[in-house]
């Protein structure tokens, strides 16, 4: 079921505001801001967000991590990202559950090893893995203590294990190996029980896998490039899907689509600034 016809030239970035019981999306193409009532313009790429208190979003840019209040629009740079390259934008984010917020970059062409991965915590950001060449799938398990990405031309979705306070412990390790079919993991959520719904470009759908990596099940959709899921809904059962139309000339390419599910998802977590 198409939620909102608004058809995004990349789509990407859904978050469901757990105060608000709001869904806010990106068109990172678009450089623009979305909900159901209303739109926001920037003057560089946005693709991501995180929520700070009901009215503030934490949101990833080209070249920043900026506070921005839905209130008025007003933004407040807090720190650069990659501000010196200016052939690399933000990408795939998502916050954590210790109040961390983790944000991909790549290359404005998907140049290859051109971005990395960082994590932004109370006020300090760390790169934590580089090089990456397409970050997504970023997201966390339930208790805190692991977290996920891909960097998407591998087809693999790596976990690494966290601390106390968010931080990365250890190396990566394999954790889903879809490098024998064809399906190109993008953006990703863990719902409550701790199963992993990826969102795969080109395919259509969005698949769930168990928390040992075992295949679910999967929810389709009309927009062949599905690029990132969210849970939200009272109850949080209702599934979310950005899409890209670029490339493309379909009808339904680049709008943002819900199905109910019988799985529930996690409320998204507030980043501590």
């Amino acid at each position: 079921m198409i939620y909102d016809d608004t058809q995004c030239t990349l789509g990407e970035g859904p978050l469901w505001h757990p105060l608000r019981g709001e869904l806010f999306w990106f068109d990172i193409l678009g450089k623009r801001l979305h909900s159901k009532t209303r739109h926001w313009q920037f003057n560089e790429y946005v693709s991501a967000a995180g929520w700070v208190d009901v009215d503030t979003l934490l949101v990833a840019s080209q070249t920043a991590l900026i506070r921005f209040d839905l209130r008025d629009g007003r933004q407040t740079r807090l720190c650069d990202l990659e501000a010196d390259n200016p052939g690399t934008r933000s990408n795939d984010g998502r916050a954590d559950p210790q109040g961390g917020f983790w944000i991909g970059t790549m290359g404005i062409g998907a140049e290859t090893d051109a971005g990395a991965i960082y994590r932004y915590y109370k006020g300090e950001l760390r790169q934590l893995f580089a090089p990456i060449s397409i970050s997504n799938a970023i997201c966390f398990a339930p208790d805190g203590t692991t977290a996920y990405f891909t960097d998407t031309p591998t087809q693999k979705i790596m976990r690494v294990a966290l601390d106390a306070q968010g931080w990365p412990k250890g190396e990566p390790v394999l954790h889903i190996d879809l490098s024998a079919t064809d399906f190109r993991p993008d953006g990703a959520v863990v719902d409550a029980q701790g199963n992993l719904w990826n969102a795969q470009w080109g395919a259509g759908r969005v698949a769930g896998y168990a928390p040992d990596g075992g295949f679910i099940t999967s929810f389709d959709f009309t927009a062949r490039q599905t690029s990132c899921p969210a849970f939200g809904g009272d109850d949080l059962s209702t599934l979310y899907c950005t899409s890209a139309a670029t490339g493309l000339d379909g009808a339904d390419e680049g709008k943002t689509y819900t199905t109910p599910t019988t799985y529930k998802g996690q409320a998204e977590h507030q980043v501590i600034l």
